[in-house]
C-alpha cells in the first residue's frame, strides 16, 4: 500500500485492502501485518480511520488492532514526555535560581 490521495480509486482501494486483511486479524501472517501497520502509521486518513471503524464487519477487529498495536504507549513516548518534563523543570530551576 502506498500512500494515495484520499478520493481516488487507489486510495479506496487500499483501504479495502486494509479491511480486508483486518478481517483475519489476530491470525495474520508477519507480512500482513506489516502491511496493517504501515497503512495505519504511514498511508491511511482521518476519514480513512473513520470509515474503517464505523464498519460493523470489521469493528471487533479494529478495536483490538489498535489497542494492542496502535494505542499504545511505546518507549519513544514515555522519552519524550520525560524530557517535557525535565525541560520544564530546568526553566523553572533557572528562573528560580535567577530571581532576585
Amino acid at each position: 500500500m502506498k500512500p494515495k490521495e484520499t478520493g481516488s480509486l487507489a486510495a479506496t482501494e487500499d483501504r479495502e485492502r486494509a479491511r480486508n486483511i483486518l478481517l483475519g486479524y489476530p491470525n495474520l501472517t508477519e507480512h500482513e501485518l506489516e502491511e496493517l501497520h504501515n497503512w495505519f502509521s504511514r498511508v491511511a486518513t482521518p476519514l480513512d480511520l473513520g470509515l474503517l471503524a464505523s464498519d460493523p464487519s470489521v469493528l471487533h477487529q479494529y478495536r483490538t488492532y489498535r489497542s494492542e498495536h496502535v494505542d499504545r504507549l511505546k518507549i519513544r513516548d514515555l522519552i519524550t514526555g520525560a524530557l517535557f518534563i525535565v525541560s520544564i523543570s530546568l526553566v523553572i530551576l533557572v528562573i528560580y535560581l535567577n530571581a532576585p
